[in-house]
């Protein structure tokens, strides 16, 4: 199986895992985003997983192509945050390589990087002044000469993936670990899932519900994993409330794209 193959099939059996607490899968939709959206957006990336792996190339323009090519559908962004560390990963093959791709960003990746987040519907901090939607932050960006490695720096503090960049794809790092932990198939996957939600607050939760209920859901997945909550009941609630792990679902594709290139078996 090459790279583009293994970004294709952690695309594809993070979303169709069940149950994930909030998160569309192969028992939930939400009103605007489906399943199937998913799916497409893993097909539709195809192109440019497979430009990364044979021509290699730059990584923000990379991103925005992804981005452009899984744009098409009715429902909306799918995997910004997936594409976001699945390019370097694709690029330098391995984890050690993908830090060396992050450390070779410059201004242009940046700019290339702003230019798709604009094209997206991606929720930001509300305190951020480096604002997509606004031509100046380009400037700005160019006459500080920031890379997308320090954009990823300066979104780190609020953004998990982006964080992910900085600390050496460590959280992508401990997935991997888990589901060779959990042993091969598809419980891995919601195991781990549940380990990455109940050790670290989902930072897609906080932008759109506030810090205290990512704390809250963070607590809530260690008692489904204690056995003092039922883990489809929960996932109800958080079904209910809008309350999506977004953050851990772009990790969780992340590790599971390190772990088949490690030899994890997603089909026993």
């Amino acid at each position: 199986m090459n790279r583009a193959e293994r970004a294709q099939l952690a695309m594809m059996l993070e979303v169709c895992a069940y149950p994930k607490p909030g998160n569309v899968d192969r028992c939930h939709d939400y009103s605007d985003t489906r399943l199937e959206h998913f799916l497409a957006s893993t097909i539709l990336a195809r192109p440019v997983f497979d430009a990364a792996e044979q021509t290699g190339g730059r990584v923000g323009s990379l991103i925005r192509e992804a981005v452009m090519r899984t744009n098409g559908h009715a429902g909306g962004n799918t995997h910004f945050g997936a594409f976001i560390l699945l390019i370097p990963l694709i690029l330098g093959g391995d984890i050690a390589g993908a830090r060396w791709v992050v450390a070779g960003t410059d201004v242009e990746d940046a700019i290339d990087f702003y230019a798709a987040f604009g094209l997206t519907q991606v929720r930001v901090a509300e305190s951020d002044d480096l604002d997509v939607n606004d031509p100046n932050s380009i400037a700005a960006i160019r006459e500080r000469g920031m890379t997308l490695a320090d954009i990823m720096a300066y979104s780190a503090p609020r953004d998990m993936v982006a964080r992910e960049w900085t600390n050496g794809f460590s959280l992508t790092r401990r997935c991997a670990d888990l589901l060779h932990e959990h042993g091969p198939g598809r419980e891995a996957i919601v195991r781990t899932f549940l380990d990455l939600l109940a050790s670290v607050p989902d930072t897609f939760i906080a932008k759109k519900h506030g810090a205290e209920t990512a704390e809250r859901t963070m607590r809530c997945a260690g008692e489904v994993l204690s056995g003092g909550r039922d883990l489809r009941a929960f996932d109800a609630e958080c079904i209910r409330d809008g309350i999506n792990p977004g953050s851990i679902a772009d990790i969780t594709i992340a590790g599971i794209y390190v772990a088949l290139g490690e030899g994890w078996q997603w089909d026993c």
